[in-house]
C-alpha cells in the first residue's frame, strides 16, 4: 500500500471510530508501528486529526462544541437523531453515552419535552441545558479528555443505581458475531453500565459503522433492543439484524 492509499485509509478509520490505535492499525495494514506513528505525526501536522499516545483523534472527536464543519457523515447524524428524539415521551428518565450522534439527539429534542436526561457526556449535557423543560443529571467523576465524558468506579457506581426508561448509544462499531464493541475501555466501562441500567437500549449508528468490530466487547447482539441508523428500515444491510431480534428504525 502507497503512502497516499495509507493515509487516506487511517483517515477514513479516524473519522469512522473517532479514535485509532497506532498498533491496530499496524496490524491491518501490515507494516510497523513506527510507520504508522510517522504517519500520524505527518497527518497530525496537516491538521487532518489529533495525535495521541498510542494512536490519534478525530477533530469532531475532540471538540467541545462539535463545530459543525468538523463532524464526519452530521446530515446522517441528524437524521439518526431525528428518529430517535420521536421515542422520548414526557416523564422519561433517558440514559446518554457520548458522542457526535449524541450531540446531534441533544440538537433535535422538541421545546416542549419534559423529561430527566442522565449523561456523563460534558457536550451533550451543555446541550441538554438549552432546553427549558428538561431535568439534568450529571453522573461525576474522573473526566476523560479524550471523550469528553466522565469514567471511573464513582461514575459506574452511580449508573447502576439508576432504572432508566431508555437509553441510547453512540456506537463505535456493531456486527452479529461480536455484537458492540470500542477501542476505549473506559468508555466500553460505562456503556456497559448504561446497559444495565435500561429498561432499553437503543444503539444509534451510521451504517459505515455496521459490520465492522473494535477490539473491546460491549455487549452482544442479543442485548441491543434497537437500531437505529440513516437508513431505511427495509434496507437490505439491515435484514440479518432485524432477523437477530433488533427492533429497526
Amino acid at each position: 500500500m502507497l503512502k497516499k492509499e495509507r493515509q487516506a485509509y487511517i483517515l477514513r478509520k479516524v473519522n469512522l471510530h473517532n479514535k485509532v490505535l497506532s498498533v491496530q492499525l499496524s496490524q491491518e495494514i501490515n507494516v510497523s508501528e513506527d510507520t504508522i506513528r510517522r504517519d500520524l505525526l505527518e497527518m497530525a501536522d496537516e491538521g487532518k486529526l489529533i495525535k495521541v499516545h498510542g494512536g490519534a483523534l478525530s477533530h469532531s472527536f475532540s471538540q467541545v462544541n462539535f463545530i459543525k464543519s468538523d463532524v464526519y457523515s452530521q446530515e446522517n447524524k441528524v437524521s439518526i437523531a431525528k428518529k430517535a428524539a420521536s421515542l422520548i415521551q414526557d416523564g422519561m428518565f433517558v440514559l446518554t453515552s457520548g458522542g457526535t450522534t449524541i450531540m446531534e439527539l441533544a440538537k433535535a429534542l422538541p421545546p416542549g419535552l419534559k423529561a430527566t436526561f442522565i449523561s456523563g457526556s460534558i457536550p451533550a449535557v451543555l446541550e441538554y441545558m438549552n432546553h427549558p423543560n428538561i431535568d439534568i443529571i450529571l453522573i461525576g467523576d474522573k473526566v476523560s479528555k479524550n471523550s469528553k465524558i466522565t469514567i471511573g468506579s464513582q461514575a459506574i457506581n452511580q449508573i447502576k443505581r439508576i432504572k432508566a426508561d431508555i437509553s441510547f448509544l453512540g456506537i463505535n462499531a456493531i456486527d452479529l458475531e461480536n455484537g458492540v464493541t470500542d477501542n476505549d475501555w473506559d468508555v466500553v466501562m460505562i456503556k456497559k453500565a448504561i446497559i444495565e441500567s435500561s429498561q432499553k437500549v437503543i444503539c444509534l449508528t451510521i451504517s459505515e459503522k455496521m459490520n465492522t468490530f473494535q477490539p473491546l466487547h460491549v455487549c452482544d447482539i442479543n442485548q441491543v433492543d434497537m437500531l437505529i441508523t440513516e437508513l431505511d428500515k427495509d434496507d437490505p444491510l439491515l435484514r440479518q439484524y432485524a432477523k437477530a431480534g433488533i427492533e429497526i428504525l
